[in-house]
């Protein structure tokens, strides 16, 4: 009966931890038109096409939706970007990137995206999966500091966002969408999904152990009196 407990007192132990294991996306934002983490992989767009030359993100609905520069009414260039760049319009807008969304498809589920947004509108939308599982939608007006007021130059509307997994929250598809011309990006940052640190685990099933063990003991010696 004993073992039976301990067993059973070390499963709730594991299944605890698991639980605790998933949180959250956050958004952050830095400054300039790069991520801020050094760990990251980059997709430039400057080759003309929505390729990682990692092989690592693939990208979906694509047309003529890799750009450079500004034209009035149907897109602009993210604030001191003079590279190509992803841009995205509603379908039947009849401009260039008229797809209404495109899809990133991760090799392996991450913990982390970023990019580069250029002139935010509250039409802006980035929705966050794993699996069929939706975890998070953000719009323009979710980026911290922002004011998605679509500016050409205002720094306020040109910002690199960050979309962290907090707590072991992993995702592997990333949709970018817009109602209204046009969602404009670059420089899209990816890294693997962090996972903790052997010692970390180690110290945790530990605890667990310990706990467990001090039932049992406590068990033992009520059993010890009883008899």
């Amino acid at each position: 009966m004993l073992q039976k407990l301990s067993i059973a007192l070390l499963s709730v132990t594991a299944v605890a931890l698991s639980s605790n294991s998933a949180s959250a996306v956050t958004m952050t934002v830095n400054g300039g038109m790069f991520s801020s983490y050094s760990d990251a992989k980059t997709v430039t767009f400057d080759d003309g096409t929505a390729t990682d030359p990692n092989g690592f993100v693939t990208y979906s609905n694509i047309t003529n939706n890799i750009v450079r520069g500004s034209k009035s009414g149907q897109y602009a260039s993210p604030y001191g970007d003079d590279t190509k760049y992803l841009t995205i319009a509603p379908v039947g807008s009849g401009v260039a990137g008229s797809t209404g969304f495109v899809t990133l498809n991760f090799k392996e589920a991450i913990d982390y995206f970023g990019f580069y947004a250029g002139s935010l509108d509250t039409y802006n939308f980035i929705d966050i999966y794993n699996g069929n599982q939706l975890l998070k939608t953000f719009s323009g007006s979710d980026v911290p500091t922002a004011i998605a007021n679509g500016s050409w130059t205002s720094t306020t509307a040109n910002m690199f966002v960050n979309l962290v997994g907090e707590s072991g929250e992993k995702f592997d598809r990333v949709v970018m969408r817009t109602n209204g011309i046009a969602f404009e990006t670059d420089n899209h940052s990816y890294r693997l999904a962090s996972v903790p640190e052997p010692n970390a685990m180690l110290g945790l099933l530990a605890i667990g152990a310990f706990g467990a063990t001090s039932v049992l003991r406590r068990f033992q010696d009520r059993t010890v009196k009883n008899s």
